[in-house]
C-alpha cells in the first residue's frame, strides 16, 4: 500500500463571478436529495481510494474571461500517511476551495487529486444535518453521509454525544440548536468517524474557547494515532501546536511548502503587509468590512502618546489600540479580545474589554481603546489580531491578524547592553539591593 494519503497534481478551480451557483455545486444542496433515501448510503460506505479529476477541461486555463476567477491555479503537493499539515493563507487564498475539492463537494476545473483512504471533513456548520430531525437522528444521518456503517454508528454513539455535550438536547430538533451546538455535534461525528484522513476548516472558530481547545486536543489524538490531518486555520498557535509542516496559499497558488515555523513567519509578514499595516491604521469600506449578523468591524488604529497614528513605538512609550466597530443587534456579555503576537506566530499576551462593557449593549457605533503600558514589550516586531465573542456561547467575529508595529530599543531597560535581550516582553521590574552585614 502506498504511503501517500493525498496526491494533488496541477489542481485548478475556475469560478464565474456573480454567477448563480449550480444546484449541485455544494454538499448542502445534495443533502436534500440524499435525505429522501438515507439508508441507501447507510449501507454503502465510501470507497477507500478516490480519484478527483477535471470534468471541465474545455475551459481554457490560459485565457479566462473578465468575469471569471481562478480560486486555485496549478496546485500540486503530496501528504504522507500520518502527516498533519496546516493549510495557511489569507481570505480568498483558496484554502476552503481546496478542502471542498478533496472532500468531493465540488469538482476541479483542471488537474486531479488522488485520495487514498476514507475522508472525514468538517467544512461548514450544519453540513449533513436536517433541521427537522433531532440530534439523535442527525447523528445517524450525518454518519451515513460520511460513510459510517450502522454498527460503527451504534458503537460510537455514546462517545459522540458525550464529546458534543448535547445530552439534554439529544431529542430536540437541531433547528433549535445554536451555531455552537451545531458545530460541537458536527465535529464530534467527524472526529469519531475514525477516518484515515481528516479535513478541518476554520469552522471551529464558531465554537466557544473551551470547546475549541477540546477539539484541538482531539485532533492531536487523531494525529498521534497515525491518521492524516489537513488543518485550515488563522490561529497560528494552533497550527504550530498540531503541525510540523504547512502549505502557504496566496491567490490560489502554493507560495511555500516547508516546516511550520518558516511558513508562519512568511504568512505573518504577508498578512500584515496587506491593507494599511505599515502606517498604523486600517479601515474598511462598508461593503468590505468583516461582519456577521451581530457585529461589524470597521477599523483599527495604533496611536502614540502624541495622539498620532503610527507603527513605530519607543519601548518606554504607551501604545493605544483603538478598535472601531458597529453593534447591529442587542448583545449580552459580548467582548472584544486583542492579541499581541510575535512575527513567529507566538501569542505574547491577550487583553479583553469584557469587564469594561455594559452587560447588554444596544445597537450603535463604538470604539474600544486598549492602552498597552510603556516599558512592557521588548525590541521586535509584533502583530495585532482581534476577535469578538460571547464567552462560552458563541464566536461573533473570528480571530484575524490586521496590523503590525515595531517596538524600538529606545527606552528599553536592556538598551545599554550590547547583546539582543531575550524574551517577548522586557518589563521594568522593581529591584532592591541590600548589603547584609
Amino acid at each position: 500500500m502506498s504511503d501517500i494519503a493525498i496526491k494533488v497534481e496541477n489542481l485548478s478551480k475556475l469560478y464565474k463571478i456573480g454567477a448563480l451557483r449550480n444546484r449541485h455545486d455544494t454538499l448542502r444542496d445534495r443533502l436534500t436529495d440524499i435525505f429522501t433515501d438515507p439508508f441507501r448510503r447507510l449501507f454503502n460506505p465510501s470507497p477507500s481510494i478516490s480519484h478527483l479529476s477535471s470534468s471541465n477541461s474545455h475551459i481554457p486555463s490560459s485565457s479566462p474571461s473578465a468575469d471569471t476567477i481562478w480560486a486555485l491555479k496549478d496546485v500540486s503537493f503530496e501528504v504522507k500517511n500520518g502527516e498533519v499539515v496546516g493549510i495557511i493563507g489569507g481570505n480568498g487564498a483558496g484554502k476552503s476551495t481546496l478542502l471542498k475539492i478533496l472532500s468531493r463537494i465540488t469538482e476541479p476545473t483542471e488537474g486531479r487529486a488522488i485520495i487514498n483512504g476514507r475522508v472525514g471533513s468538517l467544512l461548514e456548520v450544519g453540513t449533513g444535518f436536517h433541521p427537522e430531525l433531532t440530534g439523535r437522528e442527525n447523528i445517524s444521518l450525518n454518519g451515513a453521509i460520511l460513510g459510517m456503517k450502522k454498527q460503527e454508528i451504534d458503537r460510537k454513539f455514546d462517545e459522540i454525544v458525550a464529546f458534543a455535550e448535547i445530552e439534554k438536547f439529544l431529542d430536540t430538533p437541531v433547528k433549535h440548536y445554536s451555531s455552537g451546538m451545531y458545530v460541537r455535534l458536527a465535529f464530534a461525528v467527524a472526529a469519531h468517524l475514525e477516518p484515515e484522513i481528516l479535513l478541518v476548516d476554520e469552522v471551529l472558530s464558531v465554537g466557544d474557547a473551551a470547546f475549541q481547545k477540546k477539539c484541538l486536543g482531539k485532533m492531536g489524538d487523531v494525529a498521534k494515532e497515525g491518521r492524516t490531518v489537513l488543518f485550515v486555520s488563522h490561529n497560528m498557535g494552533a497550527v504550530r501546536l498540531l503541525c510540523e509542516r504547512a502549505i502557504l496559499l496566496e491567490k490560489g497558488e502554493v507560495i511555500l511548502d516547508e516546516g511550520v515555523s518558516q511558513i508562519i513567519s512568511m504568512y505573518m509578514s504577508i498578512a500584515v503587509s496587506e491593507g494599511s499595516g505599515t502606517d498604523g491604521g486600517i479601515f474598511w469600506a462598508a461593503d468590505n468590512a468583516l461582519e456577521t449578523n451581530e457585529v461589524c468591524l470597521r477599523g483599527i488604529q495604533l496611536v502614540g502618546p502624541s495622539g498620532k497614528v503610527q507603527s513605530m513605538f519607543g519601548a518606554d512609550k504607551p501604545i493605544q489600540v483603538a478598535i472601531h466597530y458597529e453593534v447591529k443587534r442587542p448583545l449580552r456579555n459580548a467582548r472584544l479580545n486583542l492579541y499581541i503576537i510575535t512575527q513567529e506566530g507566538e501569542v505574547a499576551f491577550v487583553a479583553t474589554d469584557h469587564m469594561f462593557r455594559s452587560e447588554i449593549e444596544s445597537p450603535g457605533t463604538y470604539k474600544s481603546i486598549c492602552t498597552i503600558p510603556g516599558g512592557l514589550l521588548n525590541l521586535r516586531r509584533y502583530v495585532i489580531a482581534v476577535d469578538c465573542d460571547i464567552p462560552g456561547v458563541k464566536v461573533l467575529l473570528p480571530r484575524r491578524e490586521y496590523l503590525s508595529f515595531m517596538v524600538s530599543g529606545i527606552g528599553n531597560q536592556a538598551a545599554i547592553f550590547p547583546e539582543a535581550w531575550p524574551g517577548v516582553v522586557c518589563p521594568h521590574i522593581l529591584w532592591r539591593i541590600e548589603k547584609i552585614q
